[in-house]
């Protein structure tokens, strides 16, 4: 019977620093989310100035504009 020997090749980390890598990523998904929300509001306020037969040429109708603008956002 063997026995093998596993070494880890591991370190503890500095305290503090999973709490921050916690922080930073709250951070950045906040930012994402602003970002995708401006991207939203950019996409509806553009096919809002449309008129209604250019909305009818691409397929659209004016109460589907905000669908429309959070699907493209999930893309």
């Amino acid at each position: 019977m063997s026995v093998y020997e596993i070494e880890t090749n591991t370190r503890a980390v500095p305290l503090g620093s999973v709490a921050t890598l916690r922080i930073v990523n709250l951070v950045e998904r906040v930012c994402d989310a602003y970002v995708a929300w401006r991207n939203v509001r950019a996409t509806e306020r553009a096919l809002a100035k449309l008129s209604e037969s250019q909305l009818n040429d691409i397929g659209l109708r004016r109460a589907h504009i905000s669908a429309v603008a959070m699907d493209l956002a999930r893309r």
